[in-house]
């Protein structure tokens, strides 16, 4: 009779005293694992938002580019932190479950199951979805900014977790899933640099040529229309080819982003205006003869 008794007490206790503390240890475990992962993820994002690349040089470009980057990387940590709870409960939960009695067996061959089916049915799903992840943590790229991503190049419209959406210049938008884009050359980030080469016939001389590009180039530098946008003292090269047609001089002008086309156009523009007025002449066919501007004056 005493044996029975405390049996029976032994199994009232674990019931009654043993489980609930179990079940409490449980639940103040989930949430110290929650709490570790949440300041970790917490210093990924702050991180995310300094961003891999220092700020442009515009200030208001630089605001703009920043509050981007602060949006999109506290959105990922939320997303983050939500996924994190999800498991978390998902894991605990069973544990909990288990200890009170319930038999977990079903639950975790279902989950199991599951998760097997996703695994061989949605593998491009999960790896567009991580790819997405990573891309928006270190800001490769982000809406407006102008990409090549090997697949397709254009003016980026819209990035989600899963694709990325894009629009070239002939108008058509593309699709690209983001477990697909291998590479990205982003054109837009911090800086540009314009690149102009111009050829001349070798009748030319270099020096006066060089001298002429140089001062060109230094009046857009100096041009208040273009404080802000031309951001470095412009650099003449010098000869970056020779063929039998012509010699090809290179100017480069350092420029904020988005900014290296306009600025190029408005270089060649200035360069020709200049040449017509110093008597310049640059290659070109005359009755056949490709040579007619290579013969000195």
């Amino acid at each position: 009779m005493g044996l029975m008794f405390a049996i029976d007490w032994n199994h009232d206790a674990d019931v009654l005293i043993g489980k609930p503390i179990a079940v409490v240890a449980l639940v103040v475990l989930a949430l110290v694992i929650r709490w570790v992962l949440g300041k970790l993820i917490d210093r990924i994002v702050l991180h995310a938002e300094e961003g891999v690349l220092p700020d442009r040089f515009s200030s208001k470009e630089a605001n703009g580019n920043h509050t981007r980057r602060v949006q999109r990387a506290k959105t990922m940590g939320s997303l983050l932190k939500s996924i994190v709870g999800g498991v978390l409960v998902a894991v605990f939960g069973t544990m909990i479950l288990a200890e009170v009695g319930v038999n977990i067996a079903p639950i975790i061959a279902s989950a199991g199951i599951v998760g097997i089916a996703l695994g061989f049915g949605a593998q491009s799903l999960v790896k567009d979805f991580l790819s997405g992840i990573f891309m928006i943590f270190e800001d490769q790229y982000g809406v407006g900014d102008v990409v090549d991503v090997g697949a397709a190049s254009g003016t980026i419209e819209a990035v989600s977790l899963r694709v990325t959406r894009l629009r070239d210049q002939q108008g058509t938008v593309w699709y690209v899933p983001n477990g697909e884009i291998l590479r990205v050359g982003n054109m837009s980030q911090n800086w540009a640099r314009a690149v102009v080469d111009v050829n001349v016939g070798y009748g030319e001389d270099l020096s006066r040529v060089t001298r002429i590009l140089k001062e060109v180039a230094h009046d857009i530098w100096a041009d208040d229309d273009y404080k802000g946008v031309v951001i470095e003292e412009p650099e003449v090269t010098g000869v970056e080819t020779m063929t039998p047609e012509a010699i090809s001089l290179r100017v480069l002008i350092k420029t904020a982003p988005m900014q290296q086309w306009a600025i190029a156009r408005e270089l060649r523009l200035r360069i020709k205006a200049r040449f017509d007025h110093e008597g310049i002449r640059m290659p070109f066919w005359e009755g056949g003869n490709p040579y007619s501007a290579m013969a000195p004056k």
